[in-house]
């Protein structure tokens, strides 16, 4: 193997450096000891949907396409899948050039790509995946005994402790570890790829619980040991996307404030805007489908709640007619959602599609199905906008942004115009960003941890200068400097460029992906 990364979801150095101090991490500090450390960048906006798309891809999501959980067609929505994905990925480009990839539970790979070697989709696909090749999944199954891309249980469900949800957490961490092992072995791939991702989940879900993350970091790092001594790779580069920290301050819903200026309309119940909530109940039951609707028992719920019933007291019921299945996959969620206060696109101005997204869409006339701001105002409109939101102000006097701006200056490319038009940074991370509308414009944070700038990148082994002077290192940079240290060119389409600590091979062209015309 010549290269090894190693994602490590929210990866950062406060985490690290509080996971040191109880032994909790050594094979994490054996790599940073033995070779370079150095805070990684990440991208706006720092989701994981977004930012490994950009880490495996060299492109921001203006080149790359892909901005969020979901992506959007028009006011309508779809999860996110590697068929969005649409700048050609490290694994394609090394393809090219005869090299093999093993990639285990990397984000947005499913349906996963033809390729020398082997892929195995993670978070965004549906439980039981199609890898690659075909009737891979079901080998792998054969011979670790057991693979799931998720928990057993939701989030939501009470009826499991925590202690038993850590330990699921665990499983699956060893499932990743145990997976590409064995696909290394099987493939003996010039490049290897395995993420994990409960190293983020667990701050979201147990809010910082510091024994919870104990457990799953040190899972975690017993199997990036594990994987370094089988597979003996000549370098490693252990990558996150984004930090983790805890939102001290306030929330600041959005759309309220939009609502309140006079640029948001509402109207009662129906799809609305997207949650993670429902959609991860699907993949988790294995279901392929892209969307989300309220289905039956929604619209049930919805109606009756128009004639003064509430909805949730009828839940035994539906369960009772034969509905079980229905309310146990929508409910709470799907019911609240379909009897709310939901975003009227079509009749509003402007709107947050997703917070996730960081920013606000403005409803362009011949862009947006139903489009209300006409081209020529389009500039006055956003103008005015960014003018009001940079004057935002917390109940205690603080600016709530860091940065108003617009779209231009974080995307470029083919895709840039499916991205907010205003992009809305909080500032340093600490006021929580929501979309939804719950009356006020600021309350306590919905989640007191999340994301933040600063990840982490640790690359060590042959070609790694480890005493190379690195500043300012991009998660667009991963990419390039991976296929330099594996002595190939890096494609002219990239954004980022070769880190000092690799010898830089230079740029090359490379085809594009069907369908879609690059600058």
């Amino acid at each position: 193997m010549k290269a090894l990364i190693i994602g490590v979801d929210a990866g950062c150095r406060p985490v690290f450096d509080d996971l040191r101090e109880t032994n909790s991490i050594p094979n994490i500090s054996a790599l940073a000891a033995e070779g370079l450390s150095t805070e990684l960048e990440s991208q706006i906006p720092p989701w994981t949907p977004s930012a490994w798309p950009s880490i495996y891809t060299g492109s921001n999501p203006g080149k790359h396409g892909v901005y969020g959980f979901v992506t959007f067609d028009g006011y309508d929505w779809e999860v996110s899948t590697a068929d969005h994905v649409r700048a050609r990925t490290l694994w394609e480009l090394l393809d090219d050039h005869g090299r093999s990839s093993v990639v285990v539970n990397a984000p947005v790979t499913y349906p996963p790509a033809d390729i020398d070697g082997a892929i195995v989709p993670g978070f965004m696909a549906p439980e039981e995946p199609r890898c690659h090749p075909e009737g891979l999944f079901e080998e792998l199954v054969d011979e670790i005994g057991e693979y799931r891309v998720y928990p057993r249980y939701s989030r939501d469900d009470e009826r499991r402790s925590d202690e038993e949800k850590i330990d699921e957490y665990r499983r699956l961490a060893r499932m990743r570890g145990d997976a590409f092992r064995y696909l290394a072995d099987r493939f003996d791939p010039d490049l290897g790829f395995v993420q994990f991702q409960k190293t983020d989940t667990v701050f979201h879900e147990f809010e910082g619980d510091p024994e919870h993350v104990r457990r799953i970091y040190e899972e975690t790092d017993e199997q990036i040991g594990a994987i370094l001594d089988a597979c003996d790779p000549d370098c490693v580069f252990l990558v996150s996307d984004h930090g983790i920290g805890q939102y001290e301050n306030f929330e600041f819903r959005v759309n309220e404030f939009l609502r309140d200026r006079g640029f948001l309309n509402v109207s009662e119940g129906g799809k609305g805007m997207p949650s993670w909530n429902p959609i991860r109940n699907q993949l988790r039951d294995g279901d392929a489908d892209r969307s989300w609707d309220p289905g039956l028992a929604g619209r049930l719920a919805r109606g009756v709640s128009r004639v003064g019933v509430d909805p949730r007291a009828l839940l035994d019921r539906l369960e009772h007619v034969g509905m079980a299945d229905a309310v146990r996959r929508h409910v709470p969620d799907g019911v609240v959602r379909a009897t709310s206060k939901q975003v009227d696109f079509e009749a509003s101005t402007a709107y947050m599609r997703a917070r996730t997204e960081l920013g606000v869409r403005i409803n362009l006339e011949g862009r947006e199905p139903d489009g209300v701001v006409a081209r020529e105002e389009y500039e006055a409109v956003r103008t005015e906008l960014m003018d009001q939101l940079n004057d935002v102000q917390t109940p205690d006097g603080k600016p709530v942004f860091e940065e108003v701006a617009p779209r231009e200056r974080y995307f470029s490319g083919p895709f840039a115009e499916d991205a907010v038009d205003i992009v809305t940074v909080p500032r340093d991370f600490s006021e929580f960003l929501s979309a939804q509308l719950l009356g006020d414009q600021f309350g306590p944070p919905t989640e007191p941890w999340n994301h933040k700038l600063e990840g982490v990148l640790i690359a060590a082994g042959d070609g790694v200068a480890p005493d190379a002077a690195v500043n300012n290192a991009h998660i667009f940079d991963v990419a390039p400097t991976v296929m330099a240290a594996m002595g190939v060119p890096y494609s002219d389409r990239m954004d980022g460029t070769v880190l000092p600590m690799v010898s830089d091979t230079g740029t090359a062209p490379y085809p594009a992906v069907d369908g879609t015309t690059l600058p």
